[in-house]
């Protein structure tokens, strides 16, 4: 029993913890939308990338950064999100249009345009990150919005529905849940 408790011991001591590598990968033809599984070079708009703990080296990408922090959110997320990437406009040569490969910098790190006129790749309206408070200042005097960090985005900002444009549905979502309602009781 002596030696069984000692090589349990042993075999503790030498076990290595392996760190998963968050670093965030580049954009390429492969890279698809999480929740559209659309081509992401495709679409205009910063981007993002959220690195999942037991998923190494392939992370979930997300046609919109708006997108990716409401997956940060869900309660039902059934893996540790260890790391979360999105692109940096402040970045040279970020451009609306080509907002960037490999210009990442970590969600927790970047002021974001909230609330203005710009829309992302999926036609919602986006969260425009910059690495750059004064960057993220003059887009807003542009377009609209409030300059914020990761942790003051309010919920409604990305998990509130969203009318897209030739949306001909002319009730709020609460009265079509309502109307849903109505119907299944009588």
């Amino acid at each position: 029993m002596r030696y069984l408790l000692v090589a349990l011991m042993l075999l503790a001591a030498c076990k290595e913890e392996v760190v998963q590598d968050t670093t965030a990968l580049p954009l390429t033809e492969e890279a698809v939308g999480h929740y559209c599984q659309m081509n992401l070079l495709e679409h205009e708009g910063p981007k993002a990338q959220a690195h999942l703990g037991g998923l190494p080296g392939a992370p979930l990408f997300f046609s919109q950064v708006r997108d990716v922090v409401a997956y940060t959110r869900m309660p039902e997320q059934s893996h540790d999100i260890l790391a979360v990437w999105v692109n940096d406009m402040s970045a040279t040569g970020a451009t609306w249009d080509a907002p960037g490969a490999s210009n990442w910098i970590t969600a927790e790190d970047a002021f974001y345009v909230v609330g203005g006129r710009a829309l992302g790749g999926m036609g919602a309206p986006e969260l425009v990150p910059f690495s750059k408070r004064d960057d993220a200042v003059k887009f807003a005097a542009v377009n609209g919005g409030d300059v914020m960090q990761l942790s003051q985005i309010p919920d409604s900002a990305v998990l509130a529905p969203v009318a897209l444009d030739g949306d001909t549905t002319d009730d709020d979502f609460d009265n079509r849940l309502r109307a849903l309602s109505r119907n299944s009781e009588g």
